[in-house]
């Protein structure tokens, strides 16, 4: 069981990510995914910026590179219970990143992770947006 499930049932409503217990606003209210071998590999080439408020998950991964893109972006490895396990602030274009006992990668805007307050620990949750 992953942390991600929410996300893989079939007619699921819209979802955020949140920090388990965490009494202040979600970390992104739009979630995108990146399951199958086609969306990670595009990941978010080709695009001019990520939206605050939004995340790109990439499972499995346990490592990301920046190469052809055009906007330095926060990575951040978690387990697949969804405990945080490293975090990567303000990546640019042209770096890779890894974190060998990862099981995703969550990619939100350059500052996102440290404006939320994240912190290496914490345990991500996804859910509801109406909830």
């Amino acid at each position: 069981m992953s942390f991600l499930d929410p996300l893989l049932a079939t007619g699921a409503p819209p979802m955020l990510l949140a920090i388990e217990g965490a009494d202040r606003a979600p970390l992104a209210t739009t979630i995108e995914t990146a399951f199958d071998s086609a969306t990670r590999t595009k990941g978010l080439l080709g695009r001019p910026s990520l939206a605050p408020a939004t995340a790109l998950v990439i499972a499995p991964c346990q490592a990301i590179h920046t190469f052809k893109m055009q906007f330095a972006i926060d990575v951040i490895f978690v387990s697949g219970e969804g405990r945080v396990v490293k975090i990567r602030h303000d990546v640019g274009p042209s770096r890779m990143a890894m974190a060998a006992s990862a099981f995703a990668v969550v990619e939100m805007a350059a500052g996102e992770a440290a404006r939320q307050g994240l912190k290496t620990g914490d345990v991500l949750v996804v859910r509801p947006s109406g909830l």
